[in-house]
């Protein structure tokens, strides 16, 4: 039961995923192994995971299957990583990649694929390695090739795709996610919206929710830390070291407050994952349970 005076958020449904546990590769020295993530996302309270980077978890759905459903939890969407801009030269190789987590999302019971576009400055040594903005012609094929991947995601797994506005990549500030949202098919192509990724870059989430509640598909709640965003910003720091700064930070000690965000989720009136993360790689093994336990006490806090 939600405690008096508390809003009732009963369309939300969250969970966590890897990225809080400070995953972001398949395979890493740095990051925790798999069953200790699900281990203690179970024990923090969670019930709905990601699949975090392919191949992080064990990719058998059999296995699987029966080392979440022990722990008490469900998968709420696959990831996948494209570079649709680049044109119909990529499509072979980005439906090869997309199809094998499509079928091991699908297979997990998932309805979701979350869709994050390339980054244009490597994630782990900050090289630039295409221009930061897009010409027309790669915006029209960055459009067409989501609406092409939504289609073949819905005609052979029945997968939603939400595309992931999310920093060093092309969608990211508000004028590029009204761009893409404005050229795109609202029947095959949505978004995820993470809450710190578009403040991290200027914008604003309530507002997104209200101005286009029809095309929020699916939430990542995340904050960052303001101080440390305006030396990010001050300085062109690249994501990777800016996340290693600590930009992004243990809620509810960063922007935007999660309330009003989960607040106007909960008035579009339709059921939505709101899937918690805290972008932290690398970080120490004993770091992010205690994180998750206090951030999920947050939420419940907050009526979710």
């Amino acid at each position: 039961m939600t405690a008096p005076g508390l809003p009732v958020l009963d369309r939300l449904r969250i969970g966590s995923a890897p990225d809080s546990w400070g995953v972001w590769f398949p395979d890493d020295p740095q990051q925790v192994p798999w069953q200790r993530f699900l281990d203690e996302v179970s024990g923090a309270g969670y019930d709905w995971i990601e699949l975090g980077p392919y191949g992080y978890l064990p990719t058998d759905p059999a296995r699987l299957t029966d080392e979440v459903q022990r722990r008490g939890l469900s998968v709420s969407a696959g990831t996948v990583f494209t570079g649709l801009h680049r044109g119909p030269a990529v499509w072979d190789a980005t439906w090869a990649h997309v199809s094998e987590v499509a079928r091991l999302t699908k297979a997990m019971g998932a309805g979701h694929l979350v869709v994050i576009p390339s980054f244009w400055r490597d994630d782990k040594t900050a090289e630039l390695i295409e221009p930061p903005e897009l010409t027309g012609e790669q915006w029209s094929q960055l459009t067409s090739g989501m609406e092409r991947l939504a289609r073949r995601c819905r005609e052979e797994f029945g997968l939603d795709i939400v595309v992931h506005p999310h920093a060093d990549t092309h969608i990211d500030t508000e004028e590029h996610v009204v761009r893409f949202l404005d050229a795109t098919d609202s029947d095959l192509v949505n978004l995820c919206l993470d809450t710190g990724h578009y403040a991290y870059c200027g914008g604003d989430s309530v507002k997104l929710i209200e101005t286009y509640g029809e095309r929020i598909g699916y939430l990542h709640l995340k904050q960052v830390d303001p101080d440390v965003l305006a030396d990010v910003v001050k300085n062109g720091t690249p994501f990777g070291p800016a996340v290693q700064q600590g930009v992004m930070c243990e809620p509810p000690l960063g922007v935007p407050a999660l309330g009003p965000v989960l607040t106007a989720a909960q008035k579009l009136d339709v059921d939505l994952f709101a899937i918690v993360e805290q972008d932290m790689y690398p970080c120490p093994p004993d770091q992010p349970l205690p994180i998750a336990e206090r951030t999920r006490r947050f939420l419940r806090s907050c009526g979710a």
